[in-house]
Parts: structure tokens; C-alpha cells; sequence
């Protein structure tokens, strides 16, 4: 990563349709991570979006704190009388020396200048902490759903993925992370959706917005109707499921 950190703003654009349709991670999930935690006064959320996760560790913690770098995004998200929501990079939270009990970075963590967020990790932690990064992939469906939405990411947008893409194919396995790390239970990420959520998921991928702003067309046109005959009934909801990739550690 480059000494100077600079913000790679690939969601501010999509801060409406993020926040109406980007899944939520398992409550199972945070719960396991705040019995982890050496306390439950305060956890970070960074790089928290429209602020789901954040929403989630509210049910743990007696505050929270969710930065994000896109005040699009900030703006979005849903007000929680635990949770103060902050336009802040990841690398510098402003937040006070040894004040964390947990921070999770929730499909956000391959984004940050690992050698700065780790710096800053060290710093806000209480000793004992616990840090926590997590990502999704592809989605999964059915076979003829799944061969449709793999055209479209593997073919269709494939040149427009931002580099730093690749820690999530590879299910962050290969992210960096120097930690005491500690072994992950199973967690399954799922949900019913129509075809229209489905659709609008799928417009918040980062390369249909660099497609379009490139090409000046829609990526999605180019698989709609393949899509809508692999789905059926376009009201018939489906279970839709993300393989979960999570590296946790403590300081």
C-alpha cells in the first residue's frame, strides 16, 4: 500500500441502493464476537457503510461508534440510540487511546492501508481487544441462477473490479493479518429475495457502476433477460446464501 493513504471512494454513488439492499451478517455472528471481546462498553464499526453491522453489535455493546469515509454513506444509515455514526477513515478513527473492546471492519477491511488501520487497531484497542474483518462473495442461488450472476461478475464487469477484489475471492485467506488469531466457527449468510432484490443487489457491485460511468450502458441489460428466465416467477422468492470469509484475531 502506498505511504499516503488515499480514500478509494467506490460507494458513495451507490449509498441509496447499498442501504436498501446489501445483506446483513448472521446475529450469531456478533454475538460470538462480543463474547470474545474483553468487555461490552464500546466497539468500532469501520468502514461501516449504511451501518448494518453496526446496528448489530448495538444489541452487545452499551456504544458503538461506525465510521465510514463517504458522507453519502453515513447519511444513510439508520439511527440507533447506541450508535454515533462519524465521517472517518479507518486509518485515522479519532477515536481515544485503548477505548475498544472489539472493532469489526465488515466487508470493508481489503479497502484500508493494512499498515495504517493495524497501527491505528493497536492504538484504540483496550488490551485484550478483539478485531474482527469480514467479507462475502458470490452470491448462490440455484445452478442456472448461479451461471447467470458468474457470467456477469467472471465475464460481463470482470475489467472493472478494483484490484483489491481479489482478498475477497480468495475469502480474505490471503489478507494480511498480524494477530493472535483465533479459530472461526461456521456462520451461513442468507436470506429469501425476489427477483427485483436480487436485481437491485446486483446494481451495487462496484464494477456495474465503473461499467457504466466507462461504457455508458447497463451491464445488468446485457444478463437481464437470461436472468429473469433462470429465476421463473419474478415474484417467487429464492433462499440466497454467501459463502462467509473471516479472519479474527486479538491484540
Amino acid at each position: 500500500m502506498n505511504d499516503k493513504h488515499t480514500f478509494k471512494d467506490h460507494f458513495s454513488p451507490l449509498s441509496d441502493v447499498y442501504a436498501r439492499y446489501r445483506p446483513s451478517y448472521p446475529a450469531e455472528l456478533f454475538a460470538w464476537l462480543a463474547s470474545l471481546a474483553p468487555g461490552r462498553e464500546k466497539a468500532w464499526d469501520a468502514g461501516c457503510g449504511s451501518g448494518q453491522a453496526a446496528l448489530m453489535l448495538a444489541e452487545h455493546f452499551e456504544a458503538v461508534v461506525a465510521t465510514d469515509a463517504s458522507a453519502p454513506q453515513i447519511g444513510r444509515a439508520i439511527p440507533h440510540p447506541r450508535v454515533t455514526y462519524r465521517v472517518a477513515t479507518a486509518e485515522d478513527s479519532g477515536l481515544p487511546d485503548a477505548s475498544l473492546d472489539l472493532i469489526v471492519a465488515a466487508q470493508a477491511l481489503h479497502w484500508f492501508d493494512f499498515d495504517l488501520f493495524y497501527a491505528e487497531v493497536r492504538r484504540v484497542l483496550r488490551p485484550g481487544g478483539v478485531i474482527a474483518g469480514g467479507t462475502y462473495g458470490l452470491l448462490r442461488i440455484d445452478p442456472g441462477v448461479d451461471r447467470v450472476v458468474d457470467r456477469l461478475y467472471h465475464e460481463v464487469v470482470a475489467p472493472y473490479w478494483p484490484p483489491e477484489r481479489r482478498y475477497v475471492d480468495e475469502a480474505y485467506a490471503g489478507i494480511p493479518f498480524p494477530f493472535d488469531e483465533i479459530e472461526v466457527p461456521p456462520f451461513a449468510m442468507a436470506t429469501d429475495w425476489s427477483f427485483e432484490q436480487l436485481f437491485g443487489y446486483l446494481g451495487t457491485w462496484s464494477a456495474v457502476r465503473h461499467y457504466r460511468d466507462d461504457r455508458g450502458s447497463d451491464p445488468l441489460a446485457v444478463v437481464r433477460d437470461e436472468l429473469e428466465k433462470a429465476w421463473g416467477d419474478p415474484d417467487r422468492t429464492r433462499r440466497c446464501s454467501w459463502p462467509l470469509g473471516l479472519r479474527v484475531g486479538r491484540v
